[in-house]
């Protein structure tokens, strides 16, 4: 069931009075909402409220709280993705499925090999951010990911201080993301960072600069992946070894 974001000064005595324009239109016109049916709302504060409405005017849905309690849907860990944008249909996927693997943000990042020009990129940045938003209420995810603008990965890890930053090179890594959790696992509130480069994969100079600057550079086996699916893949297992090896 799709989920709302609200401000949790809109609840008044287990009441929930919902008037803004883009939730409205959303439960009353494009889903036909009518009284009696159930609504699932979360706040800032990733309250989660299963309500049913109670009546629906021109201008404003009111619902009433049966039940609340703390949302779970989300990583305890900040995972962020810096990825060279791929061409419309494939970019698209990439940020709909970060989004629903718990992503804290993507930041677009102008690679050697990257095959989408910079100004149409910064054009995307706001339909990534649709995507984004529409996806979080698919998933019920208790907060909305950042689409960042678009940057270079030296400026990125030159501005922003992360726990782990991972590579996922296709032909010259030999470690696995098992080796690296077991080396350093990620511990609650780390900030990872995750990047992956385009359809022509990183350039000889990207590589040398992972290497100058320390950044671990990990395989995702023997197959060549498309980075469509780089993303789902490496972003999937980092999740999966953090819960192996959460303590």
């Amino acid at each position: 069931m799709p989920h709302f974001f609200i401000n949790s000064s809109k609840i008044n005595n287990n009441v929930v009075e919902i008037s803004d324009k883009e939730n409205y239109n959303h439960i009353a016109r494009s889903l036909r909402s009518r009284a009696g049916e159930k609504l699932l709302l979360i706040d800032e504060n990733k309250i989660q409220y299963e309500t049913v409405i109670s009546e629906i005017t021109g201008t404003t849905i009111t619902a009433e709280v049966k039940k609340s309690y703390e949302s779970r849907r989300f990583l305890d860990f900040e995972l962020y993705l810096a990825q060279s944008p791929l061409r419309s249909d494939a970019q698209n996927f990439v940020i709909e499925k970060a989004t629903e693997l718990g992503v804290y943000g993507i930041y677009p990042v102008l690679t050697d090999n990257c095959a989408v020009a910079k100004q149409i990129i910064e054009k995307k940045i706001p339909r990534w951010q649709k995507i984004m938003h529409e996806s979080t209420k698919q998933c019920e995810r208790a907060s909305e990911p950042v689409c960042y603008d678009l940057t270079t990965i030296e400026k990125l890890l030159k501005d922003f201080k992360f726990d782990k930053v991972i590579v996922f090179c296709e032909r010259i890594a030999s470690k696995t993301i098992r080796d690296a959790f077991k080396a350093k696992p990620v511990t609650k509130g780390d900030k990872v960072l995750v990047i992956i480069g385009a359809e022509g994969g990183f350039s000889q100079r990207e590589f040398e600069y992972f290497e100058a600057a320390g950044v671990e550079m990990l395989t995702l086996g023997d197959l060549i992946l498309r980075a469509e699916t780089a993303v789902t893949v490496g972003l999937g297992n980092i999740i999966y070894e953090y819960a192996n090896f959460k303590r």
